[in-house]
């Protein structure tokens, strides 16, 4: 983690390390970062997301595997319709952890 930048550019930068067809969590960002107890921030970070083509916020759920009501770019069947483009299976909402879970 790069220290020298602010918290949104270190989600960001973990975001865009996240392979397509697989998922990571909010507080998985933020432990990562260094503070797991900032997942609602990493949350806020996405909401506001400066490059949507480039930062791929919908790769990110809850810790459950559940998609984003709020998402950002266009609510959670967009959500959804863009993990499935990529290969992820989504059900009620729902992404498998244990099988599309990336950990970094």
């Amino acid at each position: 983690m790069d220290f020298n930048k602010n918290f949104f550019e270190n989600v960001y930068e973990l975001v865009k390390k996240v392979p397509k067809g697989k998922v990571v969590t909010y507080g998985e960002i933020a432990r990562e970062i260094g503070n797991k107890r900032m997942a609602r921030q990493v949350g806020w970070a996405l909401h506001v997301n400066p490059e949507p083509g480039v930062i791929p916020c919908h790769r990110v759920v809850n810790r459950f595997g559940k998609l984003s009501s709020a998402f950002a770019f266009g609510g959670v069947n967009r959500q959804a319709e863009l993990l499935r483009a990529e290969g992820v299976e989504v059900e009620d909402d729902m992404v498998d952890l244990k099988r599309y879970g990336y950990y970094f």
